[in-house]
């Protein structure tokens, strides 16, 4: 079978398995975060945490509440990291250093899992499991918690301000969704032939007679959940590149499936609690459109093979792994980088400079196509607000969101949304170019004009946008282990997962204050449902994207691939 033939089958049953699945997991998510009914397990947790699952919260308590959860994940992550050399299992790997267990901590608790050192051996399988997956199931369940009490601001008809509870979303979204679902990808991925065990290693003989250890341990169990959560990270420094995480063709398109079926059936679940589905149904042509867009360009982009350089590189294959080829990478790399999951089966460095320029430009759209889990949503919806904002206006309607005012405060809170991602980026990217000691990092000669120099601010453009919305994947000629990188890569994380997330909180209370406009009063706003507003919502992401990054991106990949 041809590598064309192999893609388009591959797309196929993504597109297939993804359409099968949106109603009723849309559905099914709606009924977890509406029902009153408590499961056994969670009333036991509640009663440990001493929570009131009845009792609503408002923005500010709300707000409060994931705050003083991260910060208490932020201390309990960095401490396993810096004392694993004293703890059991740790198979002899050290504590981790200061500025590297700090980077690290942030990374996985913002749901980012960037890492700049090598899994194998630095972490021990213990902080695997204590520290590393424990976070990727509740930085995931934060995000989708987020994006349901935005919904919840929407369709409240009270006035009362309440957007639910935090704690009760946080464990039914871990313990009813992200559970079931990264069982059922865990036992695939160890059918197929990934690594879970509770050894730490194999010595083996290799083919000349020599030695080897290659490390072991509960891995197809982390690989699920870094998938399902769009974490990203790797429990082998190659990621879903290597054969014990992502062992076939079979494993390529379950994780593909995995990185999308959340976010993907979320606009299913914002359409069910507001009680119109062609909102939904809005949002996720959007969605559809781009990711679609973005897989097109990449792939075209990877795809030619014309020219002397593509094919001493071995006709664009270099950096890709054969058994996927350029259509299984292309599809990989489009989903990841457009979710905010950061995992790779493909060296994105290696791409030609259209296709990674592609990829980097789907970070910086704000990666809602169709985003993080959680995260997409509520990036999309906030984008969905400044559109009804302005085309109400260019069109004389009145600004209203599903019978929500839009008035001085919500636009507000919406456009410091929008600003934060492009501040951390270019700010972060800026400063870094300007310091004179990041040549060794880049691992090339800097001469301005020069096609390493345009590469070369690709890679740090892709560090911060990577670090900024939370993705996590790099482009590997970027050396990110000085003490800078450490900590300015891990303020951008910290920042661009908890500003957009109090601001979309403050924006949540702000519209469950109102009480929605019903009758002629709401058909007089501009209908966010429907073709035309889908279009207004595309073209507001593509310009705030354009608008911002254009001149950035002309410095890097479209002065490379000139």
């Amino acid at each position: 079978m041809t590598d064309l033939s192999a893609g388009l089958l591959q797309l196929a049953s993504v597109l297939a398995i993804l359409a099968a699945a949106y109603v009723p997991l849309g559905d099914y998510m709606a009924r977890v975060y509406s029902t009153p009914r408590d499961a056994a397990p969670e009333r036991l947790v509640f009663r440990v945490l001493g929570v009131n699952p009845r009792g609503n919260q408002t923005a500010r308590g709300y707000g409060l509440s994931a705050l003083a959860f991260t910060s208490v994940s932020l201390a309990a992550l960095y401490a396993l990291q810096r004392l694993q050399g004293h703890l059991p299992w740790s198979d002899g790997k050290p504590g981790m250093s200061p500025a590297v267990a700090f980077n690290t901590a942030i990374s996985f608790v913002a749901n980012t899992n960037w890492q700049s050192y090598e899994p194998e051996t630095t972490i021990s399988n213990l902080t695997q499991m204590l520290g590393l997956a424990v976070q990727n199931f509740l930085s995931a369940a934060v995000g989708m918690a987020v994006a349901v009490a935005l919904i919840r601001g929407i369709a409240n008809h009270r006035g009362n301000g309440e957007i639910g509870n935090f704690w009760v979303d946080l464990i039914r979204g871990t313990v009813r969704i992200l559970l079931p679902l990264a069982a059922v990808v865990a036992a695939i991925l160890v059918f197929q032939g990934a690594v879970q065990s509770w050894h730490t290693g194999a010595t083996i003989t290799m083919l000349d007679g020599t030695r080897s250890r290659i490390p072991l341990g509960p891995f197809a169990s982390q690989e699920s959940i870094k998938l399902l959560g769009t974490n990203g990270g790797g429990t082998y420094g190659a990621n879903s590149a290597h054969p014990f995480s992502n062992p076939t063709p079979l494993t390529n398109v379950v994780s593909v499936l995995a990185i999308l079926i959340i976010p993907v059936s979320l606009t299913r679940t914002y359409g069910t609690l507001v009680h119109d589905r062609r909102q939904g149904l809005a949002l996720l042509g959007v969605m559809a459109t781009i990711w679609g867009g973005m897989l097109a360009l990449v792939w075209t982009m990877e795809s030619r093979t014309d020219g002397a350089a593509s094919q001493a590189a071995g006709a664009m294959l270099e950096g890709k792994e054969t058994r996927f080829g350029i259509p299984g990478s292309a599809l990989f790399a489009v989903s990841t980088t457009g979710t905010s999951t950061g995992a790779v089966n493909s060296a994105h460095d290696s791409f030609s400079a259209g296709g990674g320029g592609g990829l980097l430009w789907n970070m910086l759209l704000g990666e809602v196509a169709p985003g993080g889990v959680g995260s997409g949503l509520y990036g999309l919806l906030v984008l969905a607000i400044i559109t009804v904002f302005v085309g109400g206006l260019l069109v004389g309607r009145s600004p209203e969101f599903l019978g929500k005012k839009v008035g001085r405060r919500e636009i507000t809170l919406s456009a410091l949304y929008v600003l934060v991602m492009p501040a951390l980026v270019l700010t972060g990217a800026s400063i870094t170019v300007l310091l004179g000691s990041i040549g060794d990092a880049l691992g090339n000669d800097g001469l301005v004009g020069s096609r390493s120099a345009a590469h070369g601010f690709s890679e740090v453009m892709y560090a911060f946008a990577s670090a900024a919305n939370n993705n996590g994947s790099a482009f590997g000629g970027l050396t990110a282990t000085s003490d800078w990188l450490q900590i300015s890569l891990g303020l951008a994380m910290l920042l661009g997962r908890i500003v957009p997330i109090v601001l979309v909180l403050a924006l949540a209370g702000s519209l469950a204050r109102q009480k929605p406009k019903t009758g002629e009063q709401r058909a007089a706003a501009l209908s966010t449902s429907g073709v035309l507003f889908g279009a207004l919502l595309l073209g507001t992401a593509l310009l705030v994207a354009g608008l911002t990054f254009f001149p950035a991106m002309a410095l890097g990949p479209i002065a490379e691939a000139l």
